[in-house]
C-alpha cells in the first residue's frame, strides 16, 4: 500500500515538473522571439546597395513659372523632419513614336468618344474632331494620344441649364466616357477628386456647394506606386480632368477636359538614392525645387506641416516615372523637390 502510494505521488510531480518544464521551454520561445524582433527593429538589416540600373537620370520637367520670394519655417507635428527611406524605385515609361496606323488609331478612338466627323489636320501630329450635332471639338495628338475637349457654351448653354451631377455620378459618367474608347487603364482608377464651379462673367469660378455650382469638375489620379501617391504638376487637378454638366444628352455631359496619361512599365523598374529630407529642405529654402502651389501665402511665409515622398506625374512624355519629395504647409502651399541624390542627374 505504501509502495502504491509513492508511485503516485512520483508520478504526481514527474507531471507537475514536466508540465512546468514545458511552460518554461514555451515562455524561454516567446522571450528568445521577442528578443529576435526587438533586435531586428533596432539593428535593421540594411537593404540591398541601389540598383541604378538606368545609370543618371534626365531632370524632372517642371514647369517654367516665375518664382516669388519665400521664407520658410518647419512645423511639423514632431517638431523635426522625417526620416525618409534611403532608396525608392524609378520606373520607365515607354516612348511613343510615329507609325503609319497612328491616324486610324485616333480616329477610332474620337468615334468612341462620339466625335465621328472627319478629322482637320492642324499640324502633322494634331488633328481636330469636330463633334456632328453640337458645337464641341476633340482635339488630339495622333502620336501621344493626349487630347483636349472643348464646348462652345456660348453657342449653346443648354448643357449648364440644369443643376450638375452629383460628384459620384459625374466621376462614374467620367470613366463609362472614357472606358468606350478603352482609355481608362488601370494604374488611372486610384484617387479621384472634384471641384464645384460655377460661370461668372464668361469665366469659371468656384461654387460652395452642388446647389450652387453648374459644372463639377472630375479629377481622375493616377494611384499609388510602392504606397507612394502621385502628385502633377497642379496638385489640385489631375493630367486626367472633365468638366461634367447635368445634361441627360450623353454628347452635352462632358464640355470641356484633358487626357494627359502615359504608361508606366512596373517590369522594368531600379532602385535610386534618395535624399535626406533635411538636405531637400536645404535645396528649397535655398531656392531650389518647384513651388506648385503658394496657396494663400502671398507674404512669402510659409509654415511647412508635413514632408512626404511621392511620384511626380508630369502629364508629358517622359522616360522614367521619379519619386519628389513634397513640402505641403499652411494655406494650400505645395512645393516639390528632386528625391534622387543630386549624383544620379544628368549635368
Amino acid at each position: 500500500m505504501t509502495s502504491l502510494t509513492q508511485v503516485a505521488i512520483s508520478t504526481r510531480k514527474i507531471i507537475r515538473y514536466g508540465i512546468y518544464g514545458i511552460l518554461g521551454l514555451i515562455a524561454l520561445r516567446i522571450i528568445f522571439g521577442l528578443g529576435i524582433n526587438l533586435y531586428k527593429r533596432l539593428f535593421p538589416k540594411p537593404p540591398p546597395p541601389p540598383t541604378v540600373a538606368f545609370g543618371k537620370l534626365p531632370g524632372l520637367p517642371f514647369p517654367e513659372k516665375e518664382r516669388p520670394q519665400v521664407t520658410y519655417t518647419l512645423q511639423t507635428v514632431t517638431g523635426q523632419l522625417p526620416a525618409l527611406p534611403t532608396q525608392t524605385k524609378v520606373y520607365f515609361m515607354p516612348q511613343l513614336s510615329s507609325n503609319l496606323l497612328a491616324l486610324e488609331s485616333a480616329k477610332q478612338k474620337a468615334t468612341s468618344l462620339g466625335f465621328v466627323s472627319e478629322p482637320i489636320a492642324k499640324s502633322e501630329t494634331i488633328y481636330t474632331f469636330p463633334h456632328p450635332r453640337v458645337p464641341s471639338d476633340l482635339e488630339m495628338n495622333i502620336i501621344t494620344g493626349s487630347f483636349s475637349i472643348s464646348y462652345n457654351l456660348s453657342i449653346d448653354s443648354s448643357p449648364v441649364e440644369r443643376r450638375p451631377s452629383s460628384p459620384e455620378i459625374a466621376a462614374s459618367q467620367v470613366r463609362s466616357f472614357l472606358s468606350s474608347a478603352n482609355l481608362l487603364p488601370e494604374d488611372l482608377t486610384g484617387q479621384t477628386s472634384h471641384e464645384f464651379l460655377k460661370i461668372e462673367a464668361l469665366r469659371l469660378v468656384d461654387a460652395i456647394s452642388l446647389s450652387e455650382a453648374d459644372l463639377v469638375r472630375v479629377n481622375l489620379f493616377r494611384r499609388a506606386y510602392d504606397e507612394l501617391p502621385a502628385v502633377t504638376p497642379d496638385p489640385k487637378r489631375a493630367n486626367v480632368w472633365f468638366l461634367v454638366t447635368g445634361a441627360s444628352q450623353r454628347e452635352k455631359q462632358i464640355v470641356n477636359g484633358e487626357y494627359h496619361y502615359f504608361p508606366v512599365d512596373e517590369e522594368q523598374s531600379s532602385t535610386y538614392p534618395i535624399k535626406t529630407a533635411q538636405d531637400a529642405y536645404n535645396e528649397l529654402a535655398a531656392g531650389a525645387g518647384y513651388i506648385a502651389n503658394m496657396g494663400q501665402s502671398e507674404s512669402g511665409q510659409v509654415v511647412i506641416r508635413e514632408v512626404y515622398l511621392a511620384y511626380y506625374d508630369a502629364g508629358e512624355q517622359v522616360e522614367f516615372y521619379q519619386p519628389v519629395i513634397v513640402f505641403a504647409g499652411d494655406n494650400n502651399f505645395i512645393a516639390y523637390v528632386p528625391a534622387v541624390t543630386a549624383d544620379y542627374y544628368e549635368e
